[in-house]
């Protein structure tokens, strides 16, 4: 299950990183509009889109532990946009998109709105910018910082599969079937979500995909009164500000795309990038752990840590781990493992974790494995792991046979047993509605320049893709990122920082060819 939400799992990792750097227990909030917002998340009866945002104190962000925060925090504003449910239909059913604000807090001329989007797909954007957005302070001092739930996640129609149980056995699958029998309970469990999606949200499943997603972002630009949208799109962000680009050439201005898609990648060639680049930041962990002697809890060496962890996760397909009333599955501690390599910040914290998992405690892999699922204390879930799958099943046509999954898994496990899976064409073969190939299609011609930053140690968006992206959209100036983690902004490089805030700040277009190497 792990590789095939890969994607997904900075969105939690990142919520939860910031709020470190940033504002932990900043907000109180989340969404709320003057005049009596309608439930979150509602399909509205047939109106006229309405460009006009309502801003009100935020009434519902939970801190990165599901708790309320202790008191409101009164820099942020909530409201709602409402945009066609259909675009062919612009006047007929609605729903509404939560946004969050920030005001500009000088000195300096203020410089309109910065809308971020922090991944996924199916982050929320006002959760985190809520809780992380001191680390943009620099760029608050010119710009409103903005975010919202795209359509389909949380408080914007939030597509949610079913009971916290049908969550419970689709998070905790393992990540490889090696046997007939274990496929077809895998297929089983992956058939019993994509249903309960349908059933629960199927109204909005057909329309939550990224192009869909870009419009409701030139709605937000137009409302936020900016001629142009300046964009710091980050993970799938970068994919969801590439579309934009190619529908709105016009009105892109300040645009940042850190750690990269490639949307023209197949479900296979992604599983298979991301496979390998999983295992290239898990191996660099291992020699980092190794490097003082004595040190690293998992062995003496690179070889027999491997062998420690590799055993340990082995004996977990046979006896999972008791952890309280749950238990850890080999699903569910591959998916810790992932979460912790996203930043090489938490390696120390993988380490411990799988130190203590070889000593029979698994607590820690199960918290950040339910950090990354959006697993709540209370058993909830929140609906990134329904999200995702559905953006990404929407964003393709492509509905991968059993044979072709079969090659997928394969020619992974020949690159990583560790992190190899079927990929994500394993839940769309069973999605419930069609996608279509529009948002794979970029191509910014005629746009202002816009910066990609790769990162070369990116486990989950590998470095191969920020240049590939560069070049399609036709406007693109890449910056080479030489560290470790997903992301190269939030590594807080002085290199990247002072790069992207000057672009960003004084419109300054990075040079051709420029690389910060990991200060």
């Amino acid at each position: 299950m792990r590789t095939i939400l890969a994607a997904a799992g900075v969105t939690a990792i990142l919520s939860t990183t910031l709020a470190a750097c940033g504002n932990g227990d900043a907000a109180t909030d989340g969404y709320g509009a003057a005049g009596g917002p309608s439930t979150p998340g509602s399909v509205q009866s047939p109106a006229e889109p309405s460009n006009l945002i309502a801003w009100s104190t935020c009434t519902d962000i939970e801190r990165p532990d599901g708790q309320a925060p202790a008191k409101p925090d009164p820099s942020l504003q909530c409201g709602k946009l409402q945009v066609p449910l259909d675009y062919a239909k612009p006047t007929g059913e609605t729903l509404d998109i939560a946004v969050i604000r920030i005001r500009a807090t000088g000195p300096g001329r203020r410089l309109g709105s910065l809308v971020f989007n922090f991944g996924g797909p199916g982050a929320s954007g006002v959760d985190t910018l809520a809780r992380a957005y001191k680390v943009f302070g620099t760029l608050r001092a010119r710009y409103d910082l903005v975010s919202f739930d795209p359509r389909g996640v949380e408080r914007s129609s939030g597509v949610r599969c079913g009971d916290n149980q049908i969550m419970d056995r689709f998070t905790s699958m393992d990540s490889l079937a090696t046997t007939p029998a274990q496929q077809a309970e895998m297929d089983r469990t992956i058939k019993e979500f994509a249903d309960a999606c349908e059933r629960t949200s199927g109204k909005v499943l057909p329309y939550v995909g990224t192009v869909n997603a870009a419009r409701d972002m030139d709605r937000l630009r137009e409302a936020v009164g900016d001629r142009r949208l300046n964009y710091f799109g980050i993970s799938y962000g970068t994919q969801l500000g590439a579309v934009y680009a190619t529908q709105f050439p016009k009105n892109v201005g300040r645009f940042v795309l850190d750690a990269p898609l490639d949307p023209s990648v197949g479900l296979d060639k992604r599983t298979l990038v991301q496979t390998a680049g999983f295992q290239h930041a898990y191996e660099a962990f291992l020699k980092d752990c190794v490097k003082g002697p004595g040190q690293c809890e998992l062995g003496s060496d690179v070889t027999i840590a491997n062998k420690n962890v590799d055993s340990f996760l082995a004996d977990l397909q046979k006896n999972p781990l008791p952890v309280r009333d749950r238990k850890l599955t080999q699903g569910l501690a591959n998916t810790g493992v992932v979460a912790a390599l996203y930043s090489k910040l938490t390696w120390p914290l993988l380490e411990h974790a799988l130190g203590q998992g070889l000593k029979g405690d698994g607590r820690i892999l199960l918290a950040l494995s339910d950090s990354y699922n959006g697993r709540k204390p209370d058993g909830s879930y929140s609906s990134l792991m329904s999200s995702f799958p559905a953006i990404s099943c929407v964003d393709t046509a492509e509905r991968p046979t059993p044979q072709e999954l079969a090659t997928t898994q394969a020619d992974a496990v020949k690159i990583s047993p560790l992190f190899a899976s079927q990929g994500m064409g394993s839940i769309c073969a069973a999605w419930p509605v069609p996608g279509s190939d529009e948002a794979r299609k970029v191509n910014a011609a005629g746009s202002a320049p816009i910066v990609v930053i790769g990162g070369t140690g990116d486990p989950a968006t590998p470095y191969q893709w920020a240049p590939k992206l560069a070049e399609e959209l036709g406007t693109g100036v890449l910056v080479t990122y030489k560290g470790e983690g997903h992301g190269a902004y939030l590594s807080g490089d002085t290199c990247v920082k002072k790069v992207i805030d000057t672009y960003l700040i004084d419109g300054k277009t990075p040079s051709k060819g420029i690389t910060c190497s990991a200060s």
